[in-house]
Protein backbone atom coordinates (compact mmCIF):
# COMPACT_ATOMS: atom_id res chain seq x y z
CA UNK A 1 0.00 0.00 0.00
CA UNK A 2 1.20 3.45 -0.47
CA UNK A 3 1.40 5.39 2.95
CA UNK A 4 -1.08 7.28 4.55
CA UNK A 5 0.78 9.98 3.44
CA UNK A 6 0.45 9.62 -0.19
CA UNK A 7 -3.15 8.57 0.37
CA UNK A 8 -3.98 11.85 1.93
CA UNK A 9 -1.97 14.21 -1.06
CA UNK A 10 -4.30 12.78 -3.50
CA UNK A 11 -7.20 13.64 -1.59
CA UNK A 12 -6.25 16.73 -1.17
CA UNK A 13 -4.59 17.77 -4.31
CA UNK A 14 -7.60 16.26 -6.49
CA UNK A 15 -9.78 17.81 -4.69
CA UNK A 16 -7.80 20.88 -5.37
CA UNK A 17 -7.57 20.31 -9.37
CA UNK A 18 -11.49 19.05 -9.19
CA UNK A 19 -12.22 22.01 -7.96
CA UNK A 20 -11.02 25.92 -7.58
CA UNK A 21 -14.63 26.55 -5.42
CA UNK A 22 -14.14 27.73 -1.75
CA UNK A 23 -15.57 24.22 0.04
CA UNK A 24 -15.93 23.65 3.52
CA UNK A 25 -13.12 22.89 6.20
CA UNK A 26 -15.82 19.12 6.70
CA UNK A 27 -14.90 18.33 3.20
CA UNK A 28 -11.35 18.68 2.98
CA UNK A 29 -11.43 16.57 5.93
CA UNK A 30 -13.68 14.16 4.12
CA UNK A 31 -11.56 13.73 1.46
CA UNK A 32 -8.60 12.92 3.73
CA UNK A 33 -10.77 10.11 5.60
CA UNK A 34 -11.98 9.15 2.87
CA UNK A 35 -9.02 8.21 1.23
CA UNK A 36 -7.56 6.40 3.91
CA UNK A 37 -10.64 4.49 5.73
CA UNK A 38 -10.37 1.75 3.40
CA UNK A 39 -6.51 0.98 5.49
CA UNK A 40 -8.93 0.86 8.72
CA UNK A 41 -9.34 -3.60 7.11
CA UNK A 42 -5.76 -3.63 8.91
CA UNK A 43 -7.98 -4.17 12.54
CA UNK A 44 -8.99 -7.55 10.78
CA UNK A 45 -5.62 -8.75 11.91
CA UNK A 46 -6.23 -8.46 15.45
CA UNK A 47 -9.28 -11.00 14.98
CA UNK A 48 -7.90 -13.43 12.81
CA UNK A 49 -9.25 -12.39 9.84
CA UNK A 50 -6.69 -13.43 7.10
CA UNK A 51 -5.41 -10.79 4.77
CA UNK A 52 -6.73 -12.78 1.52
CA UNK A 53 -9.88 -13.08 3.16
CA UNK A 54 -13.29 -11.17 1.63
CA UNK A 55 -12.64 -8.51 4.82
CA UNK A 56 -8.77 -9.24 5.50
CA UNK A 57 -6.25 -6.32 4.23
CA UNK A 58 -7.21 -5.20 0.62
CA UNK A 59 -10.57 -6.78 0.44
CA UNK A 60 -14.43 -5.50 0.84
CA UNK A 61 -13.05 -1.89 2.03
CA UNK A 62 -10.52 -1.20 -1.43
CA UNK A 63 -13.45 -2.60 -3.15
CA UNK A 64 -15.52 -0.08 -5.60
CA UNK A 65 -19.01 -1.55 -3.44
CA UNK A 66 -17.34 0.21 -0.18
CA UNK A 67 -16.22 3.25 -2.56
CA UNK A 68 -19.87 3.80 -3.38
CA UNK A 69 -21.38 2.86 -0.45
CA UNK A 70 -18.92 5.43 1.67
CA UNK A 71 -19.55 8.38 -0.77
CA UNK A 72 -23.02 8.18 -0.22
CA UNK A 73 -23.30 7.94 3.33
CA UNK A 74 -20.68 10.71 3.44
CA UNK A 75 -22.68 13.07 1.19
CA UNK A 76 -25.67 12.00 3.05
CA UNK A 77 -24.56 12.58 6.85
CA UNK A 78 -21.55 15.38 6.19
CA UNK A 79 -23.51 17.12 3.70
CA UNK A 80 -27.31 16.67 5.27
CA UNK A 81 -28.21 19.88 3.93
CA UNK A 82 -27.41 19.45 -0.32
CA UNK A 83 -30.61 18.54 -2.48
CA UNK A 84 -31.03 14.62 -1.93
CA UNK A 85 -29.86 13.31 -5.71
CA UNK A 86 -29.19 17.02 -7.37
CA UNK A 87 -26.68 17.99 -9.59
CA UNK A 88 -24.62 18.49 -6.46
CA UNK A 89 -25.28 16.04 -4.69
CA UNK A 90 -24.00 13.84 -7.70
CA UNK A 91 -21.54 15.76 -8.10
CA UNK A 92 -19.99 15.33 -4.65
CA UNK A 93 -20.88 11.66 -4.39
CA UNK A 94 -18.92 11.00 -7.18
CA UNK A 95 -16.09 13.12 -5.75
CA UNK A 96 -16.25 10.95 -2.44
CA UNK A 97 -16.27 7.24 -4.41
CA UNK A 98 -13.10 8.54 -6.48
CA UNK A 99 -11.59 9.72 -3.86
CA UNK A 100 -11.92 6.29 -1.89
CA UNK A 101 -11.48 4.11 -4.82
CA UNK A 102 -8.48 5.86 -5.49
CA UNK A 103 -7.34 3.83 -2.34
CA UNK A 104 -7.78 0.26 -4.14
CA UNK A 105 -6.27 2.01 -7.29
CA UNK A 106 -2.49 3.19 -5.82
CA UNK A 107 -2.80 0.04 -3.98
CA UNK A 108 -3.20 -2.12 -6.63
CA UNK A 109 -0.10 0.11 -8.46
CA UNK A 110 1.82 -1.14 -5.73
CA UNK A 111 5.00 -3.82 -5.61
CA UNK A 112 3.84 -6.29 -2.50
CA UNK A 113 0.70 -7.74 -0.77
CA UNK A 114 -1.65 -9.87 -2.70
CA UNK A 115 -3.53 -7.54 -4.44
CA UNK A 116 -7.32 -5.58 -4.74
CA UNK A 117 -10.80 -7.05 -4.02
CA UNK A 118 -12.18 -4.62 -6.20
CA UNK A 119 -15.17 -5.85 -6.99
CA UNK A 120 -15.95 -7.72 -3.38
CA UNK A 121 -17.94 -8.80 -1.93
CA UNK A 122 -19.24 -10.17 -5.38
CA UNK A 123 -16.11 -11.50 -6.47
CA UNK A 124 -13.07 -11.91 -4.16
CA UNK A 125 -10.58 -12.18 -7.02
CA UNK A 126 -7.48 -9.90 -6.12
CA UNK A 127 -6.21 -7.87 -9.07
CA UNK A 128 -2.69 -5.63 -9.43
CA UNK A 129 -2.95 -3.18 -12.27
CA UNK A 130 -0.43 -3.75 -15.08
CA UNK A 131 2.10 -1.22 -14.23
CA UNK A 132 3.39 -1.09 -10.31
CA UNK A 133 5.88 1.28 -10.04
CA UNK A 134 5.27 2.34 -6.48
CA UNK A 135 6.77 0.74 -3.54
CA UNK A 136 4.85 -1.26 -1.10
CA UNK A 137 4.47 0.79 2.19
CA UNK A 138 5.26 -1.61 5.71
CA UNK A 139 1.76 -2.06 7.59
CA UNK A 140 2.96 -1.29 10.71
CA UNK A 141 4.55 2.35 11.91
CA UNK A 142 8.35 0.93 13.21
CA UNK A 143 9.48 0.01 9.82
CA UNK A 144 8.17 3.50 8.21
CA UNK A 145 10.46 5.03 10.26
CA UNK A 146 13.32 3.37 8.23
CA UNK A 147 15.41 3.73 5.01
CA UNK A 148 12.92 1.66 3.82
CA UNK A 149 10.06 3.84 5.01
CA UNK A 150 12.07 6.73 2.85
CA UNK A 151 12.56 4.34 -0.35
CA UNK A 152 8.58 4.18 -0.12
CA UNK A 153 8.32 8.28 0.47
CA UNK A 154 10.74 8.77 -2.82
CA UNK A 155 8.60 6.02 -5.26
CA UNK A 156 5.42 7.88 -3.53
CA UNK A 157 6.79 11.67 -4.45
CA UNK A 158 8.20 10.33 -8.18
CA UNK A 159 4.52 8.61 -8.75
CA UNK A 160 1.94 10.66 -7.15
CA UNK A 161 2.70 13.39 -5.83
CA UNK A 162 4.77 14.89 -8.95
CA UNK A 163 2.22 14.42 -11.22
CA UNK A 164 -0.67 15.67 -9.34
CA UNK A 165 0.89 18.77 -8.50
CA UNK A 166 1.98 19.41 -11.54
CA UNK A 167 -1.62 18.77 -13.04
CA UNK A 168 -2.52 21.12 -10.26
CA UNK A 169 -0.20 23.83 -11.92
CA UNK A 170 -1.56 23.00 -15.53
CA UNK A 171 -4.83 23.10 -14.72
CA UNK A 172 -3.96 26.72 -13.37
CA UNK A 173 -2.06 27.78 -15.73
CA UNK A 174 -4.93 26.63 -18.61
CA UNK A 175 -7.34 28.52 -16.68
CA UNK A 176 -5.47 31.68 -16.28
CA UNK A 177 -4.48 31.95 -19.85
CA UNK A 178 -8.28 31.03 -21.28
CA UNK A 179 -9.20 34.01 -18.87
CA UNK A 180 -11.14 31.81 -17.03
CA UNK A 181 -9.43 32.72 -13.28
CA UNK A 182 -7.80 35.38 -11.90
CA UNK A 183 -4.30 34.62 -10.69
CA UNK A 184 -5.34 34.81 -7.01
CA UNK A 185 -7.85 31.83 -7.37
CA UNK A 186 -6.21 29.71 -6.21
CA UNK A 187 -5.18 30.55 -2.65
CA UNK A 188 -3.22 28.53 -0.51
CA UNK A 189 -1.98 26.18 -3.23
Amino acid sequence: MPSVVSHSVVALLSAKIATGEERPQHFWLWAVVCSILPDADVVAFLFDIRYGEVFGHRGFSHSLSFALILAVLVVRFAFANMVRFSRSWWALVSFFFLITASHGILDAMTDGGLGVAFFAPFDSSRYFLPWRPIRVSPISIVPFFSERGLGVLRSEALWIWIPLFVSLILKILILKWSGRIKADSYKGV
